[in-house]
């Protein structure tokens, strides 16, 4: 096997972990899964899940990060476009409504993982890597709320205050990790059908207008 096949034979290997964890971590928490569990899910060694990551902390960490580099990759492309802060609103929430719908596990741990912050239940050690994930998050966020800073100014929401705003916006935006399910025979169009009503219902919040 040459450098470049192990490479992404390692990659891979990463990313199938990640996965496997992430629906774990979801259907049980994070206390009821070890890292026996994700090793059997996989039908592999636990040797093999040591040699990426060497903790269920680490692990779990790792998942939080990923489900958040894959919000920050889908509202990317819609960050910058030219016209109204509206529509470019509307463009992130529908990335990451989508988001919410089809990495709905990863978007769990992340959820997860700001609870267990909050709650403190972390080690100090944990503590640390925490602090950097939830500022990562943050960071996140903040994205959203520079555009809705914009679009007040613009006269193009109306919301009297933006931390208080910001939060019950994510609130909505978020919500499909807690109640959606997918159904038989559900397609592409269907999940962004649902998508959009769900940022219409944000949008309404913000003082917006359809």
């Amino acid at each position: 096997m040459s450098l470049s096949e192990r490479e992404l034979t390692l990659e891979s290997s990463h990313g199938d972990i990640l996965a496997a964890a992430a629906e774990l971590f979801m259907d049980r928490g994070y206390a009821a899964t070890s890292l026996d569990e994700v090793a059997r899910s996989l039908g592999a060694t636990k040797g093999r899940i040591y040699h990426h990551f060497p903790s269920k902390s680490v692990l779990f960490a790792e998942v939080f990060r990923h489900g958040m580099a894959m919000n920050y990759a889908a509202i990317e492309p819609h960050r910058h476009l030219a016209g109204s802060p509206t529509m470019r609103w509307r463009r992130m929430a529908f990335a990451h409504v989508m988001q919410m719908i089809t990495t709905k596990p990863f978007q769990m741990a992340v959820w997860m993982g700001v609870e267990m912050h909050l709650r403190g239940a972390t080690t100090p050690e944990q503590r640390t890597v925490f602090n950097e994930l939830i500022q990562y998050r943050k960071d996140y966020g903040d994205l959203f709320r520079s555009v809705i800073i914009d679009g007040r100014e613009k006269g193009e929401f109306d919301f009297e205050d933006v931390s208080v705003t910001n939060q019950l916006m994510f609130m909505t935006l978020n919500s499909p990790i807690f109640w959606y399910r997918p159904k038989t025979g559900e397609t592409k169009a269907n999940r962004e059908d649902l998508a959009r009503k769900v940022v219409v219902c944000a949008l309404r919040g913000l003082g917006g207008k359809e």
